[in-house]
């Protein structure tokens, strides 16, 4: 393939080439530029002067090599390489093409190193929200099973009920956030990491500890308790459980709070079993039977914004979560 031919490619509207030239393309770049690895190709076979070669350092066999350059010259409609027995070669055109494929190589290379350094700067922290009763009982097992994956990523995480989670996901102020409660909170998606049980529990001197017969949800209803604050997903199973507005006796912001009011023996707490399987192993609370009509189960979820799926830190955590 010589010069000349490369001359009559181009100039000839009656050729092949010239037709795939034709202007009557699609508007987008993405459908006129051949893709970087063909321009990669381009430019190793202007460097080693063999295609053969070019194919070994780009890792892809020759035919493959040889297939990619002739589609490239029907896309473009150009004769950019000449083959023979001493080697392949650019042509004159194809040394063009080649000065501007090295500069959008170039541009390639340039974005990818920004894009990985992005990476590399999110990979370097995981900003977390949670609900206080994963934040105590749960989160830690999970922190240190991701720290054993990516010793190099810094971790804070904020704790406080599943609203103030929920909002600062939706802000951006967390990366991931784990709420409880009934529903998923809105603007966000979630997925299931554990299921957890809310208790009634009361100190051994209060007259439910040695009560037999299961307390129904009326008698709750209309007993003031030891809970947590509006906005907790504690308090919005309890209130759903109950079919209305929980009495509160005191409002605490921890579950720590609640279960010291509860151990002092101040009323009856509604608090989750993982956080008093201590005390009740020990005695120190006793958790109240009640009718099977309250249902005070409860899922536990990752969340984040709608459409922006975990990545990086997030993901590898969330994947220690799963149930």
């Amino acid at each position: 393939m010589s010069s000349s031919d490369d001359h009559h490619a181009v100039a000839s509207p009656a050729s092949g080439a010239g037709h795939a030239a034709a202007p009557d393309v699609p508007g987008s770049l993405a459908h006129r530029v051949p893709d970087l690895g063909a321009l990669e190709l381009l430019l190793a076979v202007a460097r080693l002067g063999s295609l053969g070669r070019a194919a070994r350092e780009l890792g892809i066999s020759q035919p493959a090599a040889s297939s990619r350059v002739r589609s490239m010259e029907r896309h473009l409609g150009l004769a950019l390489v000449d083959r023979s027995p001493r080697g392949s070669r650019l042509t004159d055109t194809g040394q063009l093409v080649a000065d501007w494929a090295r500069k959008v190589v170039e541009a390639a290379a340039a974005f990818d190193a920004g894009t990985r350094a992005l990476q590399d700067r999110r990979d370097s922290r995981l900003r977390v929200a949670a609900s206080m009763t994963i934040a105590e009982y749960l989160l830690p097992g999970w922190l240190i099973a991701l720290s054993e994956r990516r010793p190099g990523t810094a971790v804070s995480l904020h704790a406080g009920n599943s609203a103030e989670v929920a909002r600062r996901v939706r802000s951006g102020e967390a990366d991931l956030g784990f709420v409880e409660g009934l529903s998923v909170p809105e603007g966000l998606d979630s997925a299931v990491v554990a299921h957890d049980l809310l208790l009634v529990v009361v100190a051994p001197g209060h007259p439910w500890a040695r009560r037999r017969r299961p307390v129904p949800g009326e008698e709750l209803a209309g007993t003031p308790l030891i809970l947590r604050e509006e906005g907790s997903g504690t308090r919005q199973v309890l209130e759903d459980a109950l079919g209305g507005v929980a009495r509160p006796l005191i409002e605490l912001s921890s579950t720590t709070a609640v279960k010291s009011a509860a151990v002092g023996g101040a009323g009856p707490a509604v608090v989750s079993e993982l956080a008093v399987a201590e005390e009740v192993a020990a005695r120190r609370l006793v958790p109240v039977t009640l009718d099977p009509e309250v249902r005070l189960r409860r899922d536990l979820r990752a969340v984040w914004p709608v459409g922006h799926r975990p990545v990086g830190p997030a993901r590898e955590l969330l994947s220690l979560t799963r149930v």
